[in-house]
């Protein structure tokens, strides 16, 4: 009996998962006419402005500079969209919180996976473009690996800053600052090898950096992620500290939501 109540319970936080997910898509893509063709027009819009600005304005010597890009771009956006959003996704889910007996750490990480959409079809873009150019190569099986660690990492990230900005509102200003600083600090528009040698290190242990670099190595070297310092399992390790942080953290905040929201 307790078996079949539990597998019950499974499958209703299964249905409630889902629902979120389509909730988050389509609240996005209401009244858009262009509807899910937007999470392919952003990517491709900043792709050729960054290419006229450094290859037209800034001259660089960088082969095939907008898949070099995309590279960068694809991977940033997804962070920062889902990393605000799940950031917010407490106080704008006020109704659910209160009303219906989940568990809250549901409500930032479903708002993280229904970002995963859109860098599905981003992901495509930039898969068709790497074929057109470079071809496809045996390390492509790493691919699903370092997603997986990026949206580990967020989730994390989201668990901490949503249990935040329950008791403090600014939180989500804080993070849209972060995330400018981030677009400079993560070799996007800039080849790595122009880091000095002293911050390279700095750069491994940033996951967001690290995933960049990781998917260049893959995608435009055919090489392996890890690279001469380790970067993947670097990555791997913060990603699953910052989640188990983040969990933690929620657990511990999450009991006085309801007086604050």
């Amino acid at each position: 009996m307790f078996h079949r109540v539990d597998k019950m319970w499974r499958g209703d936080y299964l249905y409630l998962i889902q629902n979120l997910i389509l909730k988050d898509f389509r609240i996005r893509y209401r009244n858009m006419s262009l509807g899910v063709l937007w999470s392919l027009m952003n990517p491709l819009v900043m792709m050729g402005v960054l290419t006229f600005v450094f290859t037209k304005v800034f001259i660089n010597a960088i082969p095939h500079f907008p898949v070099f890009v995309l590279c960068g771009m694809i991977p940033y956006n997804f962070f920062a969209v889902a990393w605000i959003a799940g950031t917010t996704s407490i106080v704008d889910n006020a109704g659910l919180v209160k009303r219906v007996p989940v568990p809250r750490e549901i409500v930032p990480i479903t708002t993280v996976l229904s970002n995963c959409v859109h860098l599905l079809i981003q992901i495509c873009l930039l898969l068709a473009m790497v074929i057109f150019f470079y071809g496809v190569n045996r390390q492509w099986f790493w691919l699903p690996v370092v997603w997986a660690l990026e949206i580990v990492f967020v989730c994390g990230l989201a668990l901490l800053s949503s249990s935040i900005n329950v008791y403090i509102r600014d939180t989500r200003y804080i993070v849209e600052s972060a995330n400018t600083v981030l677009f400079w600090l993560v070799p996007i528009v800039y080849d790595f090898s122009l880091v000095n040698p002293k911050y390279h290190q700095f750069y491994d242990m940033n996951p967001l950096a690290a995933i960049v670099l990781s998917l260049r190595r893959i995608l435009l070297h055919a090489e392996g992620p890890n690279g001469p310092t380790y970067t993947l399992w670097k990555l791997a390790g913060v990603s699953f500290t910052v989640f188990a942080a983040g969990l933690l953290f929620f657990h511990r905040m999450k009991p006085r939501f309801y007086e604050h929201i």
